[in-house]
């Protein structure tokens, strides 16, 4: 099961389109990459080639 990281703030912020849009502290603190291409990704994940830097 996975852990439940509690939103504070810096965790994220609003894009002009009304999306949250996480952090590099969000995601430092989930503490793995999802793969999905995020913004912020502290990881190197890469969506088009689907590797890690």
């Amino acid at each position: 099961m996975k852990k439940i990281i509690p939103v504070e703030e810096g965790d994220y912020y609003v894009t002009p389109q009304g999306y949250r849009c996480f952090t590099e502290q969000y995601h430092l603190k989930r503490g793995y990459c999802c793969e999905s291409g995020c913004r912020h990704c502290p990881y190197g994940y890469d969506k088009k080639t689907n590797s890690q830097n």
